[in-house]
Parts: structure tokens; C-alpha cells; sequence
């Protein structure tokens, strides 16, 4: 459970840090946006390293398929883009992949 949430809060971290950043870059926004976007974005690379998970590699491939599903229901909570089947398809198709990655038993 306490994977889950770490990689939950990672992605956050990455979009949401990103997202300050299209803000002020792209939109216009504030100076302050940028700043507070990169301080989210240095959490977002501090925050994977609480994972248990032995190898970098494994967890960031991982944390890539659970980035997939949260960048969609980011579009879809805040950029008011609903998410299509092929979307909810794509989104279930990562998660069974992480879910492989992560659990399957391993023959070391």
C-alpha cells in the first residue's frame, strides 16, 4: 500500500510541478508559478527513492505506467478532457503492465 502511495505522490509531483511550469511558460502566468513548480518537481525526484523496490530501473519503468493513468485523469479533473475508451483501455493496459513488472515471481 505504501508503494502505491509513493508512486501516486510521485506522479503528482511531476505533473503538477509541470503543469506551474506551463502555467508561467506557456499561459503567462506568474514568475512564482515557475519557481514553485520546480521546488515541486525536485520532490517529485526525491519521492521514488522511498520506494522498496531494489532496482532504479524497475520502479521507474513502473512509475512510467502509473504517470500514464494519473496524466489522464489530471486531463480529465482539470483540463476537463474526458478520457475515451482507448484511453481507459491504454491506462488499464499500463497498470497490468506495472503489475507484472513489479510482482511477478522472479527466477534469480
Amino acid at each position: 500500500m505504501v508503494q502505491a502511495i509513493l508512486f501516486i505522490i510521485a506522479g503528482l509531483a511531476e505533473i503538477g510541478g509541470g503543469y506551474l511550469f506551463w502555467l508561467w511558460l506557456r499561459e503567462g502566468g506568474p514568475y512564482w508559478f515557475g519557481i514553485i513548480g520546480g521546488l515541486v518537481l525536485i520532490v517529485y525526484g526525491v519521492v521514488p527513492t522511498f520506494q522498496t523496490f531494489p532496482t532504479f530501473g524497475r520502479v521507474f519503468a513502473a512509475y512510467g505506467g502509473v504517470f500514464i493513468v494519473l496524466a489522464l485523469l489530471w486531463g480529465w479533473l482539470v483540463d476537463k478532457e474526458t478520457p475515451d475508451r482507448f484511453d481507459i483501455l491504454g491506462g488499464m493496459i499500463c497498470l497490468i503492465g506495472v503489475s507484472v513488472m513489479l510482482w511477478a515471481p522472479r527466477m534469480n
